[in-house]
């Protein structure tokens, strides 16, 4: 779904999953893991593409102000790089259907989801972004914290360990 190049994440394609959620044989077996994924995965695509068009006319320009134009374009640059990087970490959590690369993976999805949600409220407060984009991105983030709970919820734990004791 790349609206004018507003999102470059690849769409969830069934197709090219198949056999990274599933032994063969039971592909007519409910997944609830791999559909949480995917509409974890959906809704993160709506996010990014609301991220794009919020951020993306800010003025590359030294302006009078509070900060210059390289702070926000920093700013703006480890907004969208954590963005995308949910975008890659909720795919490859079903690669391996593996317990401690789910959990590892959520966790730098909880944090970045985290850490953008209080960004936007920076760019708001700091006038750079209108607050209504701002709340209405946070407001999605909201809802897609839910689905995220509802994808932990099916995890299951398996017979690996975590070598670093941290998902035990």
């Amino acid at each position: 779904m790349n609206l004018d190049g507003l999102n470059d994440l690849p769409d969830w394609d069934d197709e090219s999953m198949k056999g990274l959620n599933e032994d063969e044989g039971d592909e007519w077996k409910p997944n609830p893991t791999y559909d949480a994924c995917k509409a974890m995965y959906i809704k993160w695509n709506e996010i990014i593409i609301m991220l794009n068009g919020a951020l993306g006319d800010l003025e590359d320009e030294d302006e009078p102000g509070q900060h210059g134009a390289s702070f926000i374009r920093d700013r703006k640059a480890m907004i969208l790089g954590d963005a995308f990087e949910v975008g890659a970490k909720i795919r490859s959590s079903e690669a391996g259907r593996m317990y401690v690369l789910r959990m590892e993976n959520a966790a730098i999805i909880r944090k970045n989801a985290q850490y953008i949600k209080t960004g936007m409220l920076g760019f708001s407060m700091e006038e750079e972004v209108e607050d209504d984009y701002c709340e209405a991105i946070r407001n999605e983030i909201d809802n897609f914290r839910e689905l995220f709970k509802i994808w932990l919820s099916t995890f299951t734990k398996d017979e690996y360990e975590d070598e670093w004791g941290l998902f035990v």
